[in-house]
C-alpha cells in the first residue's frame, strides 16, 4: 500500500495513540484483557469514547431510555470540524474522567458496549484513496503504557478478534454513517456553509432517534414525502429501519441524492408552512427553528 495516497484523517474516531503503520484483518496481535490484569479497569478511568448512532440505539433500548433522555443523562455533543457537523462522546462521571458504566467488576453495560469499546485496543481507520469517494477499513495498534494486555501470550489475527468481540453486526450497522461523516468532510467548500436548520436536523436524524421518529410521524413530513403504510409501520416501531432512513433523508437533504418520493405539491405546502412557523415564532419572540416542527 506504499504507493496509494490515503487519508487517514477522515476517520470519524479520534486519534487516539495509534501507530502509524496499519493492518489487515490477517495482522495477528497479541492481546488479552481480563478481571484480575493489572491495568484492569484502566482504560475505562480516563475516557474519550466517540459513538456511533447505533451504539447509541443499543444502549439506550438496554437502559430504557429514550434517545434524548440517553444523550442528556451520558453523552456531550462535540464538532468534526469548526461550525461543522456533530458527532457524540460518553460523558464522564462528574468531576472526573471515568466512563459512567464502570464498576469494580467491570463494565456495566458491557453486552452492549460502544464499537470503540470493542475494538480496543485495536483502531479501526475508514480510509479513502485520493481519487476514491468511499472509504476502505484498515486497522492500527492503540499501544498505551498503562495496558498491559499487550504483554499477554495468547496471539490472534484482528479479524478473529473483531469477531470474538461482536463487531461484525456493529461495523455492519454503522458502516453507512462512516460513509456519511467521509462524506460530510470530503464535500467541504462544494456544498457551502450547513444552515443551523440543518445541523440539528443531521444531528436529530444520526442520533436523537426517537425525536427523528416524531418528526416522521408529523404532519409537516407527510404532507411532503410519500411513504406507503408498511414502510410508516416499520419505522414507527424499528430504532434500525428508522436509522437506516434517517441516512437516506440526511443524503437527501444535504447532497439532493433523492430517494424518498416528494409530493407534487411539498414545495408550496412547505413555503406557506414556513411563513405561519415564522409568523407564529415572531409572535412569540422566537427566533429559533425547531426541524421536528417542519
Amino acid at each position: 500500500m506504499a504507493d496509494v495516497d490515503i487519508n487517514i484523517g477522515e476517520s470519524p474516531f479520534e486519534a487516539s495513540p495509534v501507530t502509524p503503520k496499519t493492518f489487515d484483518e490477517d495482522h495477528v496481535i497479541k492481546f488479552r484483557c481480563y478481571k484480575g490484569i493489572e491495568c484492569f479497569n484502566a482504560c475505562c478511568s480516563n475516557i474519550d469514547i466517540t459513538l456511533t448512532p447505533y451504539d447509541i440505539i443499543r444502549l439506550k433500548q438496554r437502559l430504557g431510555l429514550t434517545a434524548s433522555e440517553f444523550l442528556k443523562k451520558y453523552t456531550i455533543p462535540f464538532e468534526f470540524a469548526a461550525n461543522s457537523i456533530a458527532g457524540v462522546k460518553y460523558k464522564p462521571v462528574e468531576g472526573g474522567t471515568a466512563c459512567q458504566f464502570m464498576t469494580e467488576e467491570g463494565c456495566s453495560v458491557y453486552e452492549d458496549r460502544p464499537t470503540a469499546c470493542r475494538y480496543y485496543p485495536v483502531g479501526l481507520l475508514s480510509m479513502r484513496r485520493a481519487d476514491e469517494n468511499f472509504d476502505r477499513a484498515s486497522y492500527a495498534l492503540v499501544e498505551e503504557d498503562h495496558c498491559k494486555g499487550h504483554l499477554e501470550d495468547r496471539e490472534i489475527t484482528i479479524g478473529e478478534y473483531r469477531k470474538e468481540q461482536g463487531l461484525i453486526e456493529y461495523d455492519e450497522q454503522g458502516r453507512a454513517w462512516r460513509q456519511l461523516i467521509l462524506k460530510m468532510k470530503s464535500a467541504g467548500p462544494s456544498i457551502g456553509k450547513l444552515s443551523k436548520t440543518s445541523l440539528q436536523f443531521f444531528f436529530m436524524a444520526c442520533y436523537d432517534m426517537d425525536r427523528f421518529r416524531a418528526f416522521v410521524d408529523s404532519e409537516g413530513f407527510n404532507q411532503s414525502f410519500v411513504i406507503d403504510d408498511a414502510t410508516r409501520k416499520e419505522l414507527m416501531e424499528d430504532d434500525l429501519a428508522l436509522l437506516k432512513f434517517g441516512d437516506r433523508m440526511i443524503r437527501q437533504v444535504m447532497f439532493a441524492e433523492e430517494s424518498i418520493e416528494k409530493k407534487a405539491d411539498a414545495e408550496e405546502k412547505l413555503i406557506q408552512r414556513r411563513r405561519e412557523q415564522r409568523a407564529l415564532r415572531e409572535e412569540m419572540g422566537m427566533d429559533s427553528e425547531d426541524p421536528a416542527s417542519s
